[in-house]
């Protein structure tokens, strides 16, 4: 596991290269308002950008499957590979196949499913999830790395280069690649797929099946926009001016093409979405583009591979999508800064819908005993004078000391005042 001090250096340099990749953008914030308010349009008007999806990409030779849940969505993926006599499925990056456990859930029914993602080839290996967004491989040391895998003391780069020969004879004889989507094009009917090692590439081109897993809210109404996102999710995704490989695709191979999957299927998946968009003021999280730097300024989430919300937009849709059976964690593991949203190129106001999360789960009842105690007496005691001056002082003193102690010394306590602020006030204007 990276030490802190390891994490600190990544987001360093994230925020170096965010700082020169953003360089292209005469106008960034410009093009945060146009992005986000093309990101609602879209969302607004669903129902029509997805028939017109639908109908383009079947026009074009692909196929639709509509899943309500992640049990259909894996259904139909093991019905397709049962028909296709599938052994092995190479599956590349996807937070949705993440979201419904999709690997967990095919190797039960015996298929052989490879990660393709460096990052997430060696999570996967090492029996342990994604641990972000973006570098799922992020909380491993490079020294851990190599012991699992048996080797000497390899860089990075010589690393990805061992990955790349296991992997590179087995895109030769996969039956199924397995993709999500950055983005679903209404107009014309296409699938967008940005990426910088060009696993997804192959395996949405050479198996003889490409199954792309998406949720419903990747949509955009057409090809226009793609000069605004795809160098806007670069961007903010890995701090570059544009992903390496960049894939617009609109069918299944045709009789001139080269290359490509026979049979090509697009499962969208709901899955809870429908419960965020039926609520007014968290319904902007579906505008997401995953892009990930919102896990990168906010530390409870910079690495966090055992959460049960692996990032800050789902602390805000998880709760929401299961009904708040799962809330009590999401809705309070924030500080509500404000931070996110300053740096989210959606501008989505994480803060003000987690606030409305709490809200929600206070109204339903779903507070614990402890909760509601803590709060009662926190209550008494802000509405006390006497007891804010004298025991507010030595509450803070023993607060602030539990915080901020550390084993290593790596940070000092904070000296707190002898005297609470309306003692002082009112001895500096001689207020008895």
């Amino acid at each position: 596991m990276k030490s802190s001090n390891e994490l600190h250096i990544v987001k360093m340099k994230y925020d170096e290269a965010f700082q020169k990749a953003s360089l292209q953008f005469s106008n960034l914030e410009l093009a945060r308002s146009r992005a986000a308010h093309a990101r609602w349009k879209s969302i607004e008007n669903l129902d029509s950008y997805l028939i017109e999806f639908e109908a383009n990409f079947i026009k074009n030779g692909g196929k639709i499957i509509w899943a309500q849940d992640s049990l259909e969505a894996i259904d139909a993926i093991i019905e397709i590979s049962k028909n296709a006599s599938a052994q092995t499925i190479l599956k590349s990056k996807s937070s949705t196949a993440e979201e419904v456990l999709l690997k967990e859930r095919v190797r039960l029914e015996g298929f052989d499913i490879i990660e393709t993602d460096a990052g997430d080839y060696i999570a996967d290996s090492m029996n342990d999830h994604s641990g972000h967004m973006v570098l799922p491989a992020i909380h491993k040391s490079i020294e851990e790395i190599n012991t699992h895998f048996g080797l000497n003391n390899l860089s990075p780069e010589q690393l990805v280069d061992v990955i790349r020969n296991r992997l590179r004879e087995l895109y030769l004889s996969a039956e199924i690649g397995i993709t999500g989507c950055n983005f679903l094009i209404a107009d014309p009917g296409a699938i967008v797929i940005t990426e910088n090692e060009g696993n997804a590439q192959l395996c949405a081109t050479i198996p003889k099946t490409h199954i792309v897993l998406t949720g419903f809210d990747k949509i955009l109404p057409s090809l226009n926009y793609l000069d605004l996102f795809l160098p806007l999710l670069s961007t903010y995704g890995t701090g570059q001016k544009l992903t390496a490989y960049n894939s617009i695709i609109t069918s299944p191979r045709q009789v001139d093409d080269l290359d490509g999957p026979e049979e090509l299927y697009v499962i969208i998946i709901d899955n809870g979405r429908s419960n965020v968009l039926e609520h007014e003021v968290q319904r902007q999280a579906a505008t997401c583009i995953k892009c990930g730097a919102c896990q990168f300024n906010w530390p409870v989430y910079m690495s966090d591979p055992d959460g049960a919300y692996p990032n800050p937009l789902s602390a805000v849709t998880g709760p929401l999508k299961d009904n708040f059976e799962t809330q009590e964690e999401a809705v309070r593991n924030s500080l509500l800064d404000g931070n996110l949203t300053d740096i989210c190129p959606m501008k989505i106001d994480i803060q003000k819908m987690l606030i409305e999360n709490r809200k929600e789960s206070v109204g339903k009842g779903l507070e614990s005993r402890a909760n509601k105690l803590f709060y009662f007496f926190w209550k008494k005691a802000m509405l006390n004078r006497d007891i804010m001056n004298w025991k507010g002082i030595k509450a803070g003193k023993y607060i602030m000391e539990g915080l901020y102690k550390s084993d290593q010394d790596l940070r000092e306590t904070p000296t707190i005042a002898s005297q609470s602020f309306n003692e002082q006030w009112r001895g500096k204007l001689n207020i008895k």
